[in-house]
């Protein structure tokens, strides 16, 4: 097919107005030649034979008349082996590639390696029937099994006429020939490319999460449970360690691949990214945590289109490893400043503002943006799963702006960061009361809690809840009517909603025995805690109480850094019952 060609007409900072001279479409990728510099970008507007296009690069130096070439596709990613291990901004180049400390304009770099050779082990024989999605065989990425399958864009059944013996291949050697109903042959290689904005697929059937997705953080398990193929976000005002609680997620979750997209982050936030991830150790394999990371970064100085990019190739890539039957957890960090994105390209384009100029249709891209997670069953009866934690950084620590508003009506989970926790240096710093799981509301999660947690799981977790709330009522009696004021119930409630706060809630991310707690030593703790809540204790005054739940939480504490049941673990668990002994009724 032949390409439209066009001039530039009018340029609106990273917004360029183009006069075409044939047919375009919504969402096209184009190049604008400048002194022999290529310049992506994308056509968001078409009104008449004018294009709106967003540039993903500086428009310094473009001027009316320059021409422009439409390419026929939209954005599109290149995926196939190698997407591992990688650091690459939003249009999917390989910054590890490029030349120079600051990104050259025009700099467009191959994500994958042509040259290098992989071992492929076939899966598909000759003969075989198949459909998109379909895996043709397997290569070893590092130590992941990467599914090489029949590309998503074919539609129907095809045929297998052969399939390469195991061997060195490179992604672009033919591995496969298929043949459709008409007796066309298809060659298949180890890549293909797939537009960023259209989700893939190709899956039998996409139901509502059941699973739980273990994260080794109980302020998260244990209280607000996220679920494979759920969505959450973390909204927090700077400095309440959003950072630190993703590297806690990215390093103990239960996912297969981490995909870590850095939309528009300060500058030195992601280069604690770059420098940090190949240095963690990952606890399922003994090996870097790397070697299952892909790091999509688009710092706050990049482009805003290029910003926007960076989310969209980042679930793409998940949607991809998904199809392989993988278990992926998505970080994306903050899409606040995706939304800011979106807000700078509509005000350019004079589109009706939404509240605080945010576009009128603000939720219905998030909603369509957070609906591309889940878990799937694919065509082979396997699952599936791409987990999504955005975490947003609403101006001035305000929960009732635009992008946290919006993300709050499609989010199933909400992990609120108070500023307050933070600044008491109660870590994590979710306030467990002004967050929710709407996963705990799901009849199939609550069956899958029975039968692999505990019966009365729920039950349990609603009384820590309950006694939270309690808590936090008799705090604020008793700073404003001192310690003498209230009754000594009120002080027994206090202090028992502290147990949980410091036992269930708190966990230090940099011990490597706290750092991640599995669910059934979270349950065991949470039975051990609710046992002291329930019990009744005989004090002839408050100044009593105080002294001995320190005590309490100081034992229970030392518990949290000793091995589960290993001789310590033991040790303290009976001084805690000695404890308790001794002022219980």
């Amino acid at each position: 097919m032949a390409k439209t060609q066009g001039k530039v007409h009018s340029i609106i900072s990273n917004l360029v107005l183009v006069k075409v001279e044939g047919p375009v479409s919504q969402n096209e990728i184009c190049f604008i030649e400048e002194n022999g510099e290529r310049l992506m970008a994308e056509v968001i507007k078409v009104v008449g034979d004018l294009a709106y296009v967003q540039v993903f690069e500086s428009t310094r130096g473009l001027k009316p008349g320059m021409p422009v070439e439409f390419q026929n596709h939209m954005l599109e990613v290149s995926l196939g082996p190698g997407l591992l291990s990688k650091n690459f901004d939003g249009l999917q180049n390989d910054l590890d590639k490029m030349t120079g400390v600051f990104l050259k304009r025009g700099e467009y770099t191959n994500p994958l390696e042509d040259d290098k050779k992989w071992s492929f082990t076939p899966l598909a024989k000759a003969g075989d029937k198949v459909k998109a999605a379909d895996w043709l065989g397997n290569v070893k990425e590092n130590w992941l099994d990467h599914k090489i399958m029949v590309p998503f864009k074919l539609e129907g059944e095809y045929t297998v006429v052969s399939v390469v013996p195991a061997g060195e291949y490179t992604i672009l050697d033919t591995i496969a020939v298929l043949k459709d109903r008409t007796g066309k042959e298809i060659n298949v290689t180890m890549v293909q490319k797939w537009p960023v904005k259209v989700a893939i697929r190709n899956y039998v059937d996409k139901p509502r999460p059941f699973r739980q997705m273990e994260t080794g953080v109980r302020v998260i398990d244990t209280m607000n449970p996220m679920l494979e193929g759920g969505t959450g976000f973390i909204p927090g005002p700077f400095g309440t360690g959003k950072t630190v609680l993703q590297h806690a997620l990215a390093r103990f979750a239960d996912a297969d691949v981490i995909i870590m997209a850095a939309c528009g982050e300060r500058a030195n936030e992601v280069v604690e990214i770059f420098t940090e991830f190949p240095e963690l150790q990952d606890p399922r394999s003994g090996r870097s945590l790397y070697e299952r990371t892909t790091i999509i970064a688009n710092t706050s100085n990049m482009p805003v289109a290029a910003r926007e990019a960076s989310v969209y190739t980042a679930m793409t890539i998940g949607e991809y490893y998904r199809a392989m039957g993988m278990k992926v957890l998505l970080l994306a960090d903050s899409t606040s400043r995706w939304a800011q994105a979106l807000r700078e390209m509509s005000n350019r384009m004079e589109e009706l503002p939404g509240q605080d100029a945010f576009p009128m249709d603000l939720s219905a891209i998030i909603s369509n943006f957070y609906a591309r997670a889940g878990m799937v069953y694919l065509n082979n009866g396997s699952t599936g799963s791409v987990t999504f934690i955005g975490t947003v950084s609403p101006a001035g620590g305000n929960l009732k702006e635009p992008v946290t508003e919006s993300t709050k009506k499609v989010a199933r989970c909400f992990y609120a960061l108070s500023q307050a926790r933070a600044d008491s240096k109660r870590y994590p710093a979710i306030d467990t009361l002004e967050s929710y799981s709407k996963y705990l509301e799901y009849p199939e999660f609550v069956e899958y809690a029975r039968k692999n947690i505990s019966d009365r799981w729920i039950e349990d977790v609603n009384e820590a809840r309950n006694m939270l709330v309690r808590g936090r009522e008799t705090a604020e009696q008793i700073d404003i009517l001192g310690d003498d004021g209230v009754p000594l119930d009120y002080h027994l409630i206090f202090w028992k909603s502290e147990l949980i706060d410091f036992v269930i809630l708190q966990q230090d991310a940099f011990d490597n025995i706290d750092g991640s707690t599995s669910m059934e030593r979270q349950q065991y703790m949470l039975n051990m805690v609710l046992d002291v809540v329930r019990s009744d204790f005989d004090f002839d005054s408050f100044e009593e109480v105080n002294p001995y739940f320190k005590r309490i939480i100081n034992t229970f504490k030392q518990m949290n850094y000793s091995e589960f049941q290993s001789g310590h673990f033991k040790k303290f668990e009976a001084e805690v019952k000695d404890i308790i002994n001794e002022r219980k009724k």
